[in-house]
């Protein structure tokens, strides 16, 4: 018993550790951020108020470009913290209200985003989709709706526009719920504004 004992610790010390990095950077006018991340993982976005497009492509890595007045980009930071497949990507800082944030993705990522205030589009991006903002306008690119077991769309306020799912509907407190064969999960919230998924 001992001698099994000795062995199993001897080989969790000598197991490599779940891979893990975090990188901060700063001054984006100058230094666009960019990162690797594979294909396949999970990704979790807060991202300050702005115009944010989330983007998935066929690159195994994450990019972060924004457009706005030079001095509001390069107070803003960005925040990325792996452990093994998953990622927390966090975009703060900046004080003007006209920025534009890119974020490209791998295509086939499972996202959990949070965005406050803005107009925010999410496109060519393949899995699990979690998408909330307090208020604007959120447009989700769902690609094949059979592609889905779950789908929960919702407005407590506003236009709620489904039209791969034959949703359509405003006003207040305006939600729908499907399921189907799919693997994927989708969820999408707007509190005060617009939904569109397409």
């Amino acid at each position: 018993m001992l001698r099994s004992a000795a062995l199993l610790s001897v080989a969790v010390l000598l197991a490599p550790p779940a891979f893990a990095q975090k990188v901060v950077a700063t001054d984006l006018a100058s230094h666009p951020f960019t990162t690797d991340f594979a294909a396949g993982g999970k990704l979790r976005l807060r991202v300050r108020s702005a115009e944010v497009h989330i983007l998935g492509t066929a690159e195994d890595r994450i990019s972060v470009e924004v457009d706005g007045r030079p001095r509001d980009v390069r107070k803003m930071k960005v925040e990325f913290d792996r452990e093994g497949t998953a990622g927390d990507l966090r975009i703060c800082g900046g004080s003007g209200e006209d920025l534009t944030i890119t974020i490209r993705i791998p295509s086939h990522t499972d996202l959990h985003a949070r965005i406050p205030f803005g107009e925010v589009r999410v496109e060519n991006v393949t899995g699990s989709k979690d998408v909330s903002l307090h208020a604007g306008e959120l447009t989700v690119d769902v690609g094949d709706p059979e592609d889905y077991a779950r789908v929960e769309a919702s407005v407590l306020t506003g236009e709620l526009d489904a039209a791969p799912f034959d949703e359509y509907t405003g006003g207040l407190f305006r939600s729908f719920r499907t399921s189907g064969s799919g693997r994927y999960r989708l969820y999408a919230h707007v509190g005060a504004g617009e939904l569109t998924l397409r």
